[in-house]
């Protein structure tokens, strides 16, 4: 099963885009889904995450008040959508299963399946 990341891209500080999370089975239509990301020489850090039904949301406190994670079990995505991005938004952008207990929803090592990731690069 694979989870495939877009909609990244090049934005003005201010600016905003749209991510997509597109798994290819309905298999995680059940599970907790996250939000990573990665700048150069930083570790994995935990944005967003939301219940098999999206009744429940968590956030990093840096992108809370800004971002918004959603899905839509019909299609079998996840998104992340990204308003007011900083220039220290810029990194690699991944979506993940957990697999761990809830209580290790922001670690990343409790995540699998991970997909190849999007690029989201704020200019100031």
């Amino acid at each position: 099963v694979q989870l495939q990341a877009s909609g990244g891209g090049l934005v003005q500080a201010g600016g905003s885009l749209r991510l997509s999370c597109a798994a290819s089975t309905r298999s995680f239509n059940n599970n907790i889904m996250g939000w990573f990301r990665q700048a150069p020489g930083k570790e994995r850090e935990f944005v967003a995450a939301i219940t098999w039904n999206g009744g429940t949301t968590v956030y990093a406190d840096s992108v809370k008040g800004r971002f918004t994670i959603s899905r839509d079990n019909a299609k079998n995505t996840v998104y992340l959508q990204m308003n007011s991005l900083k220039p220290e938004d810029t990194a690699i952008y991944y979506c993940a299963v957990l697999v761990g207990g809830v209580a290790y929803v922001r670690n990343y090592r409790y995540y699998r399946h991970w997909g190849q990731g999007t690029q989201v690069t704020v200019s100031s």
